[in-house]
């Protein structure tokens, strides 16, 4: 979350993040503005603020391992309800120590409702299934799960303020949710009528081609197309998700007789996962130009 001090200082970070920028602005002040030094801090400063950006996520797939190496069998609480309490503790510290801030937790909410929703049904229709095991569930699928999707939109939401995103040419809000809606009913409906998801990847490339992303790591604000961000992210979570598979988090049927790598096909559906995300977040917060700033952005409100 570190911003150089004569560039927009991060109204949008939590008091613990504004601490912590302002501490690391105080120890970088004095360091070079270019050449190899220059080059590895911003590198630096780049994996702080992705790591920060995915705290959450860290957390919970860190207590996914740890329960499949060090969860006794026997326990009297079942592992699942472990999960679910565990969770549910990682969810509460993020907001006691003002990691998230209330603005974006709806979205992180909302994402954790359509997430369980969607695990439902994929359960019922054996798409991927659970240990049968604990109290704290609904059907088939156990609490925990959708802190998994929570995650995702906790990450997205906090990227987008570590690093001030600014937007060229960003399609229209009202367009990207309406794919965004149709990618989430083709989720439940390719079970019953024809798979749109290659429909919906032309409308995502169609929509997104144009946009490039602008994001600031320290001094430097780097521009890179938005399409491969989305690619790159799916393909981190695919990573994940291998983890937490592994882990005995749940399984595809292809797993059920030995754990197995996620067939990298998978990426698609957590490209696409990934856009339903990508549009909540734009809900708190707007895209802007890079032109925009806040300080000017507040006094065109005021005047």
């Amino acid at each position: 979350m570190v911003t150089p001090e004569t560039s927009d200082p991060g109204r949008d970070f939590t008091r613990l993040e504004a601490a912590i920028d302002r501490a690391a602005n105080r120890i970088l002040a004095d360091k070079p503005a270019r050449g190899p030094r220059h080059m590895l801090i911003e590198c630096v400063v780049f994996v702080l603020k992705q790591a920060w950006a995915c705290v959450f996520g860290a957390l919970l797939l860190a207590v996914l391992v740890a329960a499949r190496l060090w969860y006794p069998d026997d326990a009297p609480l079942a592992r699942n309800d472990a999960l679910t309490i565990a969770a549910i503790l990682i969810q509460v510290g993020m907001l006691a120590f003002r990691l998230e801030s209330g603005r974006e937790l709806w979205v992180i909410v909302l994402f954790h409702i359509t997430g369980t929703a969607m695990e439902l049904f994929k359960t019922d229709v054996g798409s991927w299934a659970y240990e049968a095991e604990g109290v704290l569930r609904i059907g088939a699928v156990p609490l925990f799960s959708g802190f998994m999707y929570a995650a995702v939109g906790s990450y997205m939401v906090r990227v987008y303020r570590l690093h001030g995103l600014r937007f060229d040419r960003y399609p229209r809000v009202w367009a990207t949710t309406l794919v965004a809606v149709g990618i989430y009913v083709n989720f439940f409906s390719h079970h019953f009528i024809w798979d749109l998801r290659w429909v919906l990847l032309v409308l995502v490339v169609l929509l997104w081609w144009r946009t490039v992303m602008h994001f600031r790591v320290w001094r430097v604000t780097l521009r890179v197309p938005l399409l491969l961000v989305f690619v790159g992210v799916a393909l981190f979570i695919w990573l994940a998700e291998n983890i937490g598979t592994w882990a005995g988090a749940w399984l595809y049927p292809h797993q059920e007789g030995g754990w197995e790598p996620v067939s990298p096909q998978k990426m698609i559906a957590w490209f696409l996962l990934m856009i339903i995300s990508v549009v909540m977040v734009t809900w708190v917060y707007p895209p802007r130009p890079p032109e925009i700033r806040e300080g000017s952005a507040e006094r065109a409100e005021r005047g």
